[in-house]
């Protein structure tokens, strides 16, 4: 791979956020109305710290989020909406994936097909495309069908990843046939990793089949949170507690130990007979405010607390989410970072 390219680490200084405006009410369904105000919410927790780029459909769904976020006290000085067509809203995982080089930004082109669960992805996966053609960044083809929240990185060389999502065989095969080796050697390849860390299994409720962001996620080079179910008869007890035991034999790139602090679960969140994949861990690290999903749980000002400690540079900034899940992702799943640009912006710790 030419100039050097690695992932950067999400507390690493941003030039922006991307988000895609909903607008599928499958996604939300029989509870649609509020997200568009959630959204509004979102973007106007990150505006102070980074410009907001949204993603929209059509003239219409810009005039009818630029009448929301006026509503709640948003400049749109801080929003670049971009025309560009989506099935879905969730970025995270379509979105494009940024990597830094020694002079330059690049969009790691991998491909996207809807989870491989659901028929309608093909504008989704047209974006990281669009977005290089805006920017005027290189486009490297990275040749796999790969979502945003399958990985998480600590900008140093190290990946964290699942088993369940990325190696199945059987349920929601991405790249049917694709060996670990050969995964490795594509992230090795594209993003600038020296080190894959393989966890078992996801959260319950997750219709991605194990994205790690609902379960583990960086905070520091050398520190991970990783979600604990204390409840032995909840159907998350044991495949956190095994990711906990592999975790405790894992290394860092340069060999050294993990540190692991436990985040709590909240209680079992339900709609419409749907257990729903409520996580703490789903929280985003923006250049200003880290942004944590809220279920109007007892445990929510307990994960608070516990990420507070561990961000002292920014506010942590709970932010309401039982609508959100209801379409089985959160915060997290909704945005997708764009680092600044490698010649201004050094690692930040």
């Amino acid at each position: 791979m030419t100039d050097n390219y690695r992932l950067p680490a999400e507390w690493e200084p941003h030039a922006a956020t991307w988000i895609g405006w909903p607008q599928n009410v499958t996604d939300w369904p029989g509870k649609f109305p509020p997200i568009p105000w959630a959204y509004g919410e979102i973007v106007r927790a990150l505006a102070p710290g980074e410009v907001v780029r949204i993603l929209v459909n059509s003239r219409a769904q810009q005039a009818q989020a630029g009448r929301i976020l006026k509503k709640v006290g948003l400049d749109l000085a801080r929003v670049d909406f971009l025309p560009f067509p989506t099935n879905r809203g969730w970025t995270r995982d379509f979105g494009p994936i940024f990597v830094r080089g020694a002079k330059s930004l690049a969009i790691a082109r991998f491909h996207f097909n809807a989870w491989a669960k659901y028929k309608d992805w093909k504008k989704d996966d047209k974006i990281p495309a669009l977005a290089a053609k805006r920017l005027k960044l290189p486009l490297i083809e990275g040749k796999i069908v790969l979502e945003g929240g399958s990985i998480d990185v600590n900008g140093r060389g190290t990946l964290l990843t699942t088993e369940e999502c990325l190696l199945d065989p059987h349920v929601q095969t991405r790249n049917p046939g694709l060996s670990r080796l050969e995964i490795e050697t594509v992230f090795r390849d594209i993003l600038g990793i020296t080190n894959t860390l393989w966890l078992g299994k996801g959260i319950a409720g997750d219709d991605t089949h194990g994205h790690v962001d609902d379960l583990c996620r960086f905070v520091k080079p050398g520190t991970v949170v990783l979600c604990r179910e204390d409840n032995p008869k909840d159907v998350n007890y044991k495949p956190l507690a095994e990711n906990r035991e592999r975790l405790q034999g894992m290394h860092l790139e340069r060999g050294a130990s993990i540190e692991v602090i436990d985040l709590p679960m909240p209680a079992p969140l339900h709609f419409d007979g749907v257990r729903l994949p409520a996580s703490y861990a789903n929280f985003y690290i923006a250049n200003a405010a880290v942004l944590v999903p809220t279920f109007n749980d007892p445990k929510d000002r307990v994960a608070l607390g516990i990420l507070a400690d561990l961000f002292p540079d920014r506010p942590v900034v709970g932010m309401h989410a039982v609508d959100l899940v209801w379409g089985l992702g959160t915060l997290h799943c909704l945005t997708q970072q764009e680092p600044a640009d490698g010649r201004t912006a050094g690692r930040s710790d």
